[in-house]
């Protein structure tokens, strides 16, 4: 005798719609992106390195494999970009001076020379010699976006990126004061030394860092580059400045930009 099988649950009907129905109907280019996962890190506060929160930042942000030639190729692009190309000769159409033959052509018995101007005597002009040029080259503006995060996610595998809490100051600007801080965290000129970066400018960071140059740097936000992020031994950097890099780097990703979340 035939039996009838059981009607789904609403649940599992639901369930089978939106697996087997929805996804074969919808276009792939009108589909949701699939979630991203997150990557936590801990907040802290500076400079007594005291814990106080988790941080939740999407993986394509802070997770990404490693790509050595696109870091290769932003360092080199940011270097060229910042070379003056100022250099500068004369030929001998530029050096001033009478355009007279200085001899005969023949009869001397010496060699064939024209005017004085000429890249063969002293004082002349310079043969195929430097002339002001722009050294910059091009790279695509997603590819440069994707080096920055790359260069972030290599520091946060490592455990060399520490993300403190905003409002990095100390209390006087003299050097000691941060040496003490370097010191005892491990973060001087020992241990590889230490890249603090700030949303803004800190008086008496920046100050007591000047005369403490062996055990670090500091720059704001606005001043660093793909090359500082990979240049000393570790990162030091304010919540809402890697907000803000995160923000303003993310152009190859074609979607809204999401915030970390806190906890």
């Amino acid at each position: 005798m035939a039996t009838e099988a059981p009607m789904p649950v609403p649940e599992q009907l639901q369930a089978y719609v939106d697996t087997n129905v929805r996804s074969s109907t919808i276009p792939l280019a009108l589909r949701a992106p699939p979630k991203i996962p997150d990557v936590v890190t801990t907040i802290y506060s500076f400079p007594t390195m005291e814990p106080l929160r988790f941080a939740h930042y999407p993986a394509n942000h802070l997770h990404l494999p490693l790509r050595r030639d696109i870091l290769h190729r932003a360092v080199i692009f940011e270097g060229d970009a910042t070379r003056q190309g100022t250099a500068s000769t004369k030929w001998r159409k530029d050096v001033h001076g009478s355009g007279a033959k200085i001899r005969p052509q023949k009869g001397t018995g010496r060699a064939r020379l024209g005017d004085k101007k000429s890249p063969m005597l002293r004082g002349g002009g310079v043969a195929f010699g430097p002339h002001p040029r722009d050294f910059s080259t091009k790279l695509p503006k997603k590819m440069y976006d994707l080096a920055w995060r790359t260069a972030l996610s290599y520091r946060y595998r490592r455990g060399e990126l520490i993300l403190v809490e905003d409002g990095v100051e100390i209390e006087m600007n003299e050097p000691r004061w941060i040496k003490q801080i370097m010191e005892r965290n491990h973060w001087g000129n020992a241990d590889g030394r230490s890249l603090i970066v700030t949303k803004g400018v800190r008086e008496n960071l920046f100050q007591a860092i000047a005369g403490a140059g062996e055990d670090g740097r500091v720059k704001t936000e606005d001043d660093i580059d793909v090359k500082d992020l990979l240049e000393l031994g570790r990162i030091i950097i304010e919540r809402s400045a890697l907000d803000g890099i995160l923000k303003d780097h993310s152009s190859d990703l074609n979607r809204t930009v999401p915030t970390a979340l806190y906890s």
